[in-house]
């Protein structure tokens, strides 16, 4: 027999709001870096995703969003018939790939900020109201040549201008990050959305760090894919851990975004996450269920 959901959705319902309160209350005000690889957004998740994030910040959450742009880029190489390169995963920028990175950058933050704009009744942005802020909040420098090898105008984060992305959050507005950042000249440089969120996280002491991407987390037995994921990792535990892996060589491998996370958490960091953007609601998942979804580095 088919219960009515008026009977049924009170007995769900009302214990699950009255376990989340915790979270809700310790989270608000605090500050949040979220990162979300561009294969997310390749594989359809970005309206799900902002979503999820407006509930974040309803519920009083201040959020940086640092979007990711790899396989975008790869597109647009590929449509100029022009070969990529990457050495140790991290990819070398000619002119070209620069060219490409800025088209795929400016389309993605379209349709971010054309996500953010949503309002349709009966959905979760319904009555929503979020601005989206971006600017030149990044410094870089370039990566320059290591163990002879030309990265060209691939960069690193020199400098976060933490106090104008308090600024913007004060105001109510969500900051949105590329992987872009200028020198002092004038010159850009492309930048990894790893290195950008991790930077920014600890220049503004955030309170997490959550990378939403390709894997699930970190298993308990890296070595077997059927491994249950280790949804808490001490930060000495972490770096024992790292200290045995083999350098990563993409996305998919375990150290990746793990070395990451240990980074934010030497820094300051509180919390670091590795969240798969394959399982819905996963952001929502880790922030208000005691056990999560996937991988969390503890500082303490």
């Amino acid at each position: 027999m088919n219960l009515p959901s008026s009977f049924v959705f009170p007995h769900t319902f009302v214990p699950w709001f009255r376990a989340v309160a915790p979270y809700i209350h310790a989270y608000r005000g605090k500050t949040f870096v979220v990162a979300l690889c561009g294969e997310a957004i390749a594989a359809g998740k970005l309206s799900a995703f902002v979503q999820d994030l407006a509930i974040l910040h309803a519920m009083g959450i201040q959020i940086v969003l640092v979007h990711g742009f790899r396989p975008q880029v790869s597109e647009q190489l590929r449509a100029k018939g022009h070969p990529e390169r990457f050495n140790k995963g991290l990819r070398i920028t000619d002119p070209v790939a620069l060219d490409c990175a800025q088209e795929a950058a400016g389309q993605l933050r379209f349709e971010i900020e054309a996500a953010f704009s949503q309002g349709l009744p009966n959905t979760p942005m319904a009555n929503a109201t979020l601005r989206v802020v971006s600017g030149n909040f990044l410094t870089a420098r370039p990566v320059g040549i290591v163990d002879g090898v030309d990265y060209q105008l691939s960069g690193l984060v020199r400098k976060v201008d933490a106090p104008a992305i308090r600024r913007a959050m004060e105001g109510g507005a969500v900051v949105l990050l590329s992987p872009f950042g200028f020198s002092p000249t004038g010159e850009a440089f492309n930048l990894t959305m790893e290195d950008v969120a991790t930077s920014c996280a600890i220049a503004l002491q955030a309170d997490k760090l959550l990378f939403l991407t390709e894997v699930a987390g970190v298993r308990e037995n890296p070595q077997d894919p059927d491994s249950p994921i280790d949804t808490e990792l001490a930060l000495a535990d972490a770096e024992r851990l790292l200290a045995r892996l083999p350098a990563p060589q993409g996305p998919a491998d375990v150290a990746f975004y793990l070395r990451h996370c240990i980074k934010a958490c030497r820094g300051g960091v509180d919390r670091s996450h590795i969240l798969p953007f394959a399982s819905d609601g996963a952001l929502l998942m880790e922030v208000y269920t005691h056990d999560g979804i996937g991988t969390m580095v503890v500082l303490s």
